[in-house]
């Protein structure tokens, strides 16, 4: 899990420390009437900040013409992000949380629920991970952390 403070998770003995967790997730087969509303997918993604234990610090959401909603809420975490298609029934999103308060699979199986997604797939990967020896950011790619499909 993503921590808060390096020095605090080295000092507990904890091996591998990385400050964020993002899951990119990809929900297929859903609702198209709530994947097209403002209303609904501004909604649920507040929900799913909510869900996981997020502070919400702002929120920002784009109806397109002739459809699709793009937005994202910002978290005192990091953030949760979406694109919706509705015409092809499938919704993009980032869960982005930093430290060790929040899970943003629990946002991920939320929204699941919510769109009425029958199939759906997440790639979850740590970002910013620190090197034991300097206790500075590795200067390196993020790494897969899980991979799952529904």
């Amino acid at each position: 899990m993503a921590i808060t403070s390096p020095y605090k998770a080295f000092q507990a003995g904890k091996k591998e420390i990385h400050l964020g967790q993002h899951v990119l997730a990809e929900f297929f087969e859903c609702d198209p009437n709530t994947l097209n509303s403002l209303d609904k997918v501004e909604k649920y993604m507040v929900d799913a900040a909510l869900e996981c234990g997020a502070t919400i610090v702002q929120k920002c959401f784009h109806m397109f013409n002739p459809y699709g909603v793009s937005g994202v809420v910002i978290i005192s975490e990091s953030h949760l992000a979406i694109h919706t298609w509705p015409e092809l029934g499938y919704a993009a999103v980032d869960l982005f949380t930093c430290g060790d308060k929040c899970d943003p699979k629990i946002s991920y199986e939320f929204l699941k629920k919510m769109f009425n997604s029958k199939k759906a797939s997440f790639t979850e990967l740590k970002r910013g991970i620190i090197d034991e020896a300097t206790m500075k950011v590795a200067e390196k790619p993020f790494e897969i952390m899980n991979q799952h499909q529904d």
